[in-house]
C-alpha cells in the first residue's frame, strides 16, 4: 500500500483560511452505511442522525501558544515550535535555526525569558525554561497560536477563541482536536436535550500531525507519539451505552486513536500513557460506530484513518464529492458524518 493510493486533487481555494461567524453552521457531509448517495447538510443538523442514548465522545484537550521566537546565543535566529510540555519547566520542542543548537547553549525569547537547551532526542530538543513563572502563564503571553501551515495569515485575536473547542480543560496540544470546533452550546445544549450523552477523552495533539509522511509505503511509516488519558468514567459511560444498544460516536480521529489506543480484550479500559497507533486500512476499528471528523490533507495518516474506517475507495468518493460541491477543507473547515460501510 502506497501512500498515493491516499492522494486526491484539492483546489487551493477550497482549503479555509477563516472560522464561520457560527461554529454550527459549518456543512456536514453525510457518508452513511449506503453511502453514494450523500446527504449535504449542516453541523447543526447533527442531532437528526443521532438517538437517545447515543454517547457522543469528546477531545477535552487545550491548545498553547506553542510558537516561540528568539536569539541563540551566539546570535543567529530561532523559532520553537513546542511539541510537549514535560512538567515543571520542560518541553520537547522542534527548533529552527540556520545552525543547529548545542546542549547547554541558551537561546533568549523575544519577549526576554531565557530558555538552556538540554539535549536532542530524535528529532527534537528538550529545554528548558529558565525562570519561576508558570509555565502556561509564560506561554499566553510569549508564545502565539501555531496555525496550521495551510492558514496563509498569522494568528489573530479571534484565533485565541476559535482555535479552541468550548470544552477544552486539559493544556498541552499544539494543534486543536478540529472535529470539536464546530459544536457551539446551542448545539450542545439541543442534542442534550434530545437525550444524547457526552464523555471525554484527553489526547494531546502534537505538531507530528501536519508533518508529511516521509516513507512511500504506508507499512513503513513510523507515527510519532502523543499522550493520553482515557478514564475510568468514560469507559463507564461506553460499557452503559453499549449495554443498552447506544451508539458511540467518536469527534474526531484523536478520539478514535484515543479509543483504539485504550482497547483491551475487546473493551475500551482506563489507560493513560504515549501512544503511537497507526490505523490504516487493514486494521479494523472496533471502539466507535460512527465518527465526525474534518476533511484531511491528500496522503495524510489521518486520510488513512478514515479509510480504515469507511473503506479507501468509499473516502475517496466522498472527498470528490466534495470538492465538487465546494466544502470548506482543513482546520476551520466543513466536517463529516462517516458511517462504516454496510456489510454485503
Amino acid at each position: 500500500m502506497k501512500k498515493s493510493d491516499f492522494h486526491y486533487e484539492l483546489p487551493p481555494e477550497l482549503i479555509a483560511q477563516e472560522p464561520l461567524a457560527e461554529r454550527s453552521a459549518s456543512r456536514l457531509l453525510v457518508v452513511g452505511p449506503q453511502a453514494p448517495p450523500y446527504e449535504d447538510r449542516q453541523v447543526k443538523d447533527l442531532g437528526d442522525y443521532l438517538q437517545p442514548g447515543d454517547l457522543l465522545v469528546f477531545n477535552d484537550t487545550r491548545v498553547i501558544p506553542a510558537r516561540l521566537h528568539g536569539t541563540k546565543d551566539s546570535g543567529g535566529r530561532v523559532e520553537i515550535l513546542l511539541e510537549r510540555l514535560l512538567g515543571g519547566h520542560e518541553v520537547l520542542a522542534q527548533v529552527g535555526a540556520s545552525k543547529s543548537p548545542k546542549a547547554g547553549g541558551r537561546i533568549t525569547l523575544d519577549e526576554g525569558t531565557a530558555l538552556t537547551v538540554l539535549g536532542r532526542e530524535g528529532e527534537f530538543y528538550r529545554l528548558r525554561f529558565d525562570t519561576d513563572e508558570p509555565l502556561e502563564k509564560l506561554l499566553l503571553r510569549a508564545g502565539r497560536l501555531p496555525l496550521p501551515p495551510y492558514i496563509q495569515r498569522e494568528p489573530g485575536a479571534e484565533d485565541l477563541e476559535r482555535y479552541q473547542t468550548l470544552f477544552a480543560r486539559h493544556t498541552g496540544a499544539v494543534a486543536a482536536p478540529t472535529a470539536g470546533l464546530h459544536f457551539d452550546q446551542s448545539l450542545l445544549a439541543e442534542l442534550q436535550a434530545r437525550g444524547v450523552r457526552f464523555g471525554h477523552v484527553t489526547l494531546h495533539v502534537g505538531a507530528g500531525t501536519f508533518q508529511p509522511m516521509r516513507a512511500e509505503t504506508v507499512q513503513d511509516h513510523v507515527m510519532h507519539s502523543e499522550w493520553l488519558n482515557v478514564g475510568a468514567e468514560l469507559c463507564q459511560q461506553i460499557a452503559q451505552t453499549r449495554a443498552a444498544g447506544g451508539r458511540v460516536v467518536a469527534v474526531g480521529t484523536t478520539v478514535v486513536r484515543a479509543l483504539e489506543s485504550a482497547l483491551r480484550d475487546g473493551e475500551v479500559r482506563p489507560f493513560a500513557g504515549d501512544t503511537r497507533i497507526f490505523i490504516f486500512p487493514g486494521y479494523r476499528i472496533r471502539s466507535v460506530d460512527a465518527m465526525v471528523t474534518n476533511f484531511h490533507l491528500p496522503e495524510s495518516t489521518l486520510m488513512m484513518l478514515v479509510s480504515a474506517f469507511a473503506g479507501r475507495e468509499r473516502i475517496l468518493a466522498a472527498y470528490a464529492h466534495a470538492v465538487r460541491e465546494k466544502y470548506r477543507f482543513f482546520s476551520y473547515g466543513d466536517a463529516m458524518l462517516l458511517y462504516p460501510e454496510a456489510a454485503p
